[in-house]
């Protein structure tokens, strides 16, 4: 017999698709559900070659939003960072004066090491991104964080970020796979170092301290906002919060999390990536912040959005959420939905 709270959250889940402006992580469209819950709306939309395991926090993340409550924002905007996928020079540099002039954005992140693509290929975007931010921004007025997404072995890493450094780096966000390895490129280096992946992997965010620089919490993947002011209690160092490509309604959760912390420019300028979203007016910044809002979708652009899903999509969403509530969610959130 089915679970009670999993039935309740599979009838009020709705199924969407958003189309990505640029191929984004190997994908063109961004796919999840919606869960309408009595505090709102959540977002579960884990990564295709996510877990079942892995995939219970991000619905844990999803019910929170929509069932349980988060702490009152101490402050009403928060500053946000630009991303520049793995696109070519000239690409790059427009984006980043789109993202200076349209968006009042002065820090950007850029995507390295992507498959396919060599260290000629990340030095030309960097460099790019640089000219480009000094020629609208002001001479040293911006910064440049790197995101290598753990692609690359450390001697990768220690050659690439010595070139790289030139262009005036704020740090380097998972430039290894391994705890360990970015111990070693944080010593072999003069670039900061941030882990993400590395957090999501192990719940010893302990080991971080004196390992690297700065830690980046993602609301979804590490299961919602309370467990990541958990995290950042005993992770012991900066922190930055960051997304992970969701539609407006799971960027309010990260908006949330960030509103509680010290201030520090957010990766969650990712509405910018999206052709379409579930709210009529895309989530992107003005003058550099995001406003702190609970967002609910419209309901035309919600109905679009499921109508995006190919066929057959609907019905795998709803297998996933309910192989990561047996995976793990019940036992984190089944009260919050009973």
């Amino acid at each position: 017999m089915t679970d009670p709270a999993l039935a309740t959250l599979l009838r009020e889940a709705v199924p969407f698709s958003l189309p990505l402006r640029r191929q984004f992580r190997g994908t063109t469209q961004r796919e999840g559900l919606l869960l309408r819950g009595p505090s709102g709306w959540g977002e579960f939309s884990p990564f295709p070659d996510y877990s079942d395991a892995a995939s219970a926090r991000w619905l844990a993340a999803a019910v929170e939003a929509s069932y349980g409550s988060w702490p009152d924002p101490l402050r009403t905007s928060v500053l946000v960072n630009a991303i520049i996928p793995a696109v070519s020079a000239d690409d790059a540099a427009a984006l980043t004066r789109e993202a200076v002039l349209e968006r009042g954005c002065t820090t950007i992140k850029v995507k390295v090491a992507e498959s396919g693509q060599t260290r000629l290929d990340d030095e030309a975007r960097v460099a790019a991104v640089r000219d480009a931010l000094d020629s609208v921004a002001g001479r040293g007025v911006g910064l440049i964080r790197l995101d290598a997404n753990g692609a690359w072995t450390v001697d990768d890493a220690v050659r690439s970020l010595k070139r790289l450094s030139a262009y005036g780096l704020e740090y380097v966000e998972q430039p290894c796979a391994s705890l360990g390895e970015l111990e070693q490129v944080r010593r072999q280096t003069d670039v900061a170092v941030a882990a993400d992946e590395s957090i999501r992997w192990s719940d010893e965010v302990e080991d971080l301290r004196g390992r690297v620089d700065v830690a980046i919490m993602k609301v979804a993947p590490l299961g919602g906002v309370r467990r990541c002011l958990e995290l950042v209690e005993r992770v012991g160092i900066d922190v930055v919060v960051s997304g992970s490509l969701d539609s407006a309604v799971g960027l309010s959760a990260g908006l949330a999390l960030a509103a509680l912390l010290p201030e520090r420019a957010c990766g969650l300028g990712t509405g910018a990536l999206l052709q379409a979203d579930v709210i009529s007016r895309p989530m992107v910044p003005s003058h550099g912040v995001l406003s702190v809002v609970r967002v609910a979708p419209d309901l035309d652009a919600l109905l679009e959005a499921r109508d995006r899903l190919p066929e057959g999509g609907a019905a795998a969403w709803r297998e996933r959420l309910a192989a990561a509530w047996e995976h793990g969610a019940s036992d984190a959130v089944g009260h919050l939905v009973a």
